[in-house]
């Protein structure tokens, strides 16, 4: 078998079980979902095919007994439980193995076992009576043509006229023709009013309506159908989502439970005891007599509708013609483009020396040209993170079941984009945090529940943009961290001093040291003080900062910042004697002038008064070592990091730098005061100082900072 097409397999495969992964977990939130029972099924099918085809008879064996039990779930034979989603998901990670090391056992339990454990389930008999059915039903009514979702709400529709609104001469089918007018819309028509045929009155209305209507046309069109009958009508308006495209990949609408209740035909009490039962939610309220079938099935098509909108949004996006190149061409393609930046920089610097008016101009185009194309180039390294966030439900799940506790997972902003470089290297630190978000902060449900809280603890994952930069939140409703022991630790490893005043923010900051812990025991988990340095290390060398804070009782928030790109930075060029320096655009706050004056009123402090506010700063010309007197009159560059004002002593500011990041040769790959090199117009190498770190250094030494 060629090489090649084996590959193409792979890839397509791994991609298949990220989605396996997603809609398992989906639908163990909505066990009763024929689509996403169907997808699973499709997976398994097309693995199967798949690798039978191009040589991996493992896995086509293996995936064909899963592909079965899931057809005995397409056709109603087996419920979908917790324990067939876990199953399945281990079995998803042994494909993933098998993948990974063709010809080796996959780690875990053993392939056989898993096999034997869906034989037992695919063997068991579907309990319980027929179920209710889950697709739309000849009363339901879809409009023909849709519009375009953008910007679109959806809105739940609950329209019961009176009995006598006939009498009125008002005929309701325009009404809903109207409506469906308005945007996407489906109908559920309840009958459960009409009575016995000989009880009839021919001139009274039994029926009534739920409606899901997608619109852009906002709620006044909505209200301005019903405003003829909203005095001979019970009319109830309510947005249930907004723009759909905007949804995290792999969540779920509501639960039938969830809309039942909130549309008021069912009580939370109800539910929860239903769900003891395994039975479909809606069936079993169907069973007790809480709900009629008519409002089951109409919740049922208010879920299925919202999915339907969701699924149109994301093809809609999907259609858009692509392209799959590997990661290493593009790297090439954005060293290209650094070199051309750096060329480019070179062409306009001899057109200012040789002032060619011809020359300057071909030069001007050609940088307009280049700037377009670095923009370009570097968008398509852009991925949204939510990608990266997706991945994490999975872990808070395992984890949550390990430990017996109840965790749910939301999140914000997974549109937002990021450097592919950065959101790869973002990966572990990113574990690292949520696991000990689910280990140490968030507490058991009869912990939380004797504290007043709800049993189910929650994990908030955000991320937005800053400028040239990106913040993500890690945030968790726990019990927050112990100051106290924190800092008793940190005074017996000699980090602090006892007696001494110590800011909240740095006694958080001692858990980045290695192998600081206070856990009281180690588990499989955490608890052997290894990870949060390694979290540190990460962030600081992607340019980032990271920061912790915490309250009591409420929980902990890890707030980190990242530059957008690894690549091409906007930088300000700064110069001491003949050496030049880059210092990160998005940190210069301002320059001011610094004079024999201004040093000799600080009395040997490296302080300067800046509009009545006291600035401490750094002489990068004794940080590098550099020969020579400092001149009459220096420049401070005043920063902002980590929220602390913090100025750099400059000879001279040159100005503003398209800056094309260059790693560091062997020689200088231990130095810690700069992140890289970019190469300057006349073919001189310029130092990226790495702001970060030469202010912790200098606030290490006593009398500098």
């Amino acid at each position: 078998m060629n090489d090649k097409h084996v590959e193409v397999f792979r890839e397509e495969a791994y991609e298949l079980l990220s989605d396996l992964e997603g809609s398992l977990l989906e639908l163990e939130e909505a066990p009763e979902d024929a689509d996403l029972i169907g997808k699973v099924f499709r997976v398994m099918h097309t693995i199967k095919g798949s690798g039978a085809m191009f040589g991996f008879d493992d896995i086509a064996a293996f995936t064909h007994e899963i592909e079965n039990v899931y057809d005995r779930v397409r056709s109603g034979q087996i419920l979908v439980s917790k324990q067939l989603i876990s199953l399945t998901l281990e079995a998803r990670d042994a494909i993933k193995s098998m993948l990974d090391s063709p010809g080796e056992a996959p780690p875990g339990r053993a392939v056989e076992e898993i096999v034997a454990a869906f034989k037992h389930i695919g063997t068991a008999e579907r309990e319980g009576t027929e179920s209710l059915p889950v697709g739309p039903s000849p009363s339901v009514g879809v409009s023909p043509s849709p519009p375009d979702e953008t910007d679109s709400i959806t809105y739940r529709i609950r329209f019961k006229p009176a009995p006598g609104i006939f009498l009125t001469g008002t005929n309701l089918l325009p009404l809903l023709d109207e409506l469906r007018e308005l945007g996407d819309c489906v109908m559920t028509a309840h009958f459960n009013q009409v009575p016995d045929l000989d009880a009839i009155d021919a001139e009274h209305c039994y029926l009534w309506w739920d409606i899901v209507l997608t619109t852009d046309r906002g709620i006044d069109a909505i209200k301005n159908v019903f405003i003829f009958v909203e005095d001979q009508a019970e009319i109830s308006i309510q947005p249930v989502e907004r723009d759909s495209r905007l949804i995290l990949p792999g969540s779920t609408y509501k639960r039938i439970g969830e809309i039942l209740v909130e549309r008021g035909d069912a009580s939370h009490e109800d539910v929860q005891q239903a769900l003891k039962e395994k039975k479909y939610i809606g069936q079993m309220l169907v069973e007790k007599g809480i709900v009629t079938p008519e409002k089951v099935e109409s919740a049922l098509v208010e879920q299925q509708h919202l999915r339907k909108i969701r699924e149109k949004a994301q093809s809609k996006e999907e259609s858009i013609s692509s392209l799959r190149v590997s990661s290493e061409k593009l790297d090439i393609l954005v060293n290209l483009v650094g070199e051309l930046v750096t060329a480019q920089a070179r062409l306009t610097q001899a057109a200012s020396v040789l002032a060619n008016n011809d020359l300057t101009s071909i030069a001007e185009e050609i940088e307009s040209l280049t700037a377009e194309l670095r923009d370009n180039t570097l968008s398509i390294r852009m991925l949204p993170i939510g990608s990266t966030f997706a991945r994490f439900k999975r872990l808070i799940r395992d984890l949550s079941a390990e430990l017996g506790k109840e965790i749910e997972m939301n999140t914000e902003g997974a549109e937002t984009e990021l450097d592919k470089t950065v959101i790869e290297k973002l990966n572990d630190p990113l574990v690292h945090l949520i696991r000990n978000c689910v280990d140490h902060g968030i507490e058991t449900p009869d912990e939380r529940s004797s504290l007043g809280k709800p049993r189910t603890g929650a994990i908030h994952l955000s991320a937005l943009h800053s400028g040239a930069h990106v913040v993500i939140e890690i945030k968790d409703d726990g019990k927050g961290l112990d100051r106290e022991a924190i800092l008793s630790k940190a005074i017996e490893k000699g980090l602090a001093v006892p007696g001494g005043e110590v800011h909240d923010r740095d006694v958080f900051n001692f858990i980045f040291t290695a192998g600081f812990s206070t856990a009281k025991q180690v588990t499989n988990i955490s608890g052997r003080g290894v990870g949060m340095d390694v979290v540190k290390k990460t962030i600081d060398a992607l340019g980032g900062s990271i920061e912790i804070a915490s309250e009591p009782g409420r929980g902990t928030t890890v707030t980190i910042q990242l530059p957008l790109t690894l690549a091409i930075v906007d930088g300000l060029l700064v110069r001491i004697a003949d050496a030049h320096f880059v210092l990160p655009l998005s940190i210069v706050e301002e320059c001011v002038e610094l004079t024999r004056e201004d040093v000799n009123k600080a009395h040997g402090r490296n302080m300067a008064n800046i509009r009545g506010e006291i600035v401490p700063y750094i002489k990068l010309r004794d940080e590098f070592r550099i020969p020579g007197g400092s001149p009459p009159i220096e420049q401070i560059v005043v920063t902002g990091v980590s929220g602390e004002r913090v100025g750099f002593v400059v000879d001279d500011v040159v100005g503003e730098h398209q800056t094309v990041i260059k790693n560091l040769g062997k020689v200088y790959r231990n130095s810690d005061t700069v992140s890289g090199a970019t190469i300057l117009g006349d073919g001189s190498v310029a130092l990226i100082v790495d702001a970060l770190k030469l202010i912790g250094n200098a606030q290490s030494r006593e009398g500098i900072l």
